[in-house]
């Protein structure tokens, strides 16, 4: 008596035979025709046997690291602009309008990223809101001096 499940499973079976097979072909043929001298930094924890040069604790830049989370981000964000476009005639004007509220989202983080400065490159410092207002008026000051020199002259004569 033939059961109905071992006539469906058979070519499952073959083809985790053939992938078993497959594997222990490949690790015979390297082991047989595989490099048998080694060099002096074959074994050396580092990079396939390159020997490592300088110390391997370098300290990267948050920088490279924020480029990275916001690319992760937008990549992520195009997926969905992606399905979107895929589906875009069974989507009618509500998944047209719906997108483009969630470009403008998209936009909105963007702008936010670029006013607070994530994306600039260098020494960062962050600043409290009193100091940023004192900043501020200092600035304002100092440009209305520069407009008005005759001014500014007759305040330091008082």
């Amino acid at each position: 008596m033939v059961n109905e499940y071992s006539t469906e499973i058979w070519p499952l079976a073959v083809y985790f035979g053939m992938v078993i097979l497959l594997v222990v072909t490949m690790l015979l043929m390297s082991w047989l025709l595989g490099q048998r001298r080694r060099e002096a930094a074959t074994n050396d924890p580092f990079e396939s046997g390159i020997v490592p040069v300088g110390n391997s604790q370098v300290r990267i830049s948050v920088e490279f690291y924020l480029v990275a989370i916001f690319f992760v981000i937008f990549d992520l964000e195009t997926v969905f602009i992606f399905a979107w476009a895929i589906a875009f005639f069974e989507l009618g004007w509500q998944g047209y309008f719906s997108m483009l509220v969630f470009i403008a989202i998209l936009a909105l983080a963007l702008i936010y990223e670029w006013r607070s400065g994530a994306l600039e490159w260098g020494n960062k410092t962050r600043v409290g809101l009193k100091a940023a207002l004192e900043s501020q008026k200092l600035e304002s000051q100092k440009l209305e001096s520069q407009k008005n020199p005759a001014a500014q002259s007759a305040k330091e004569n008082l």
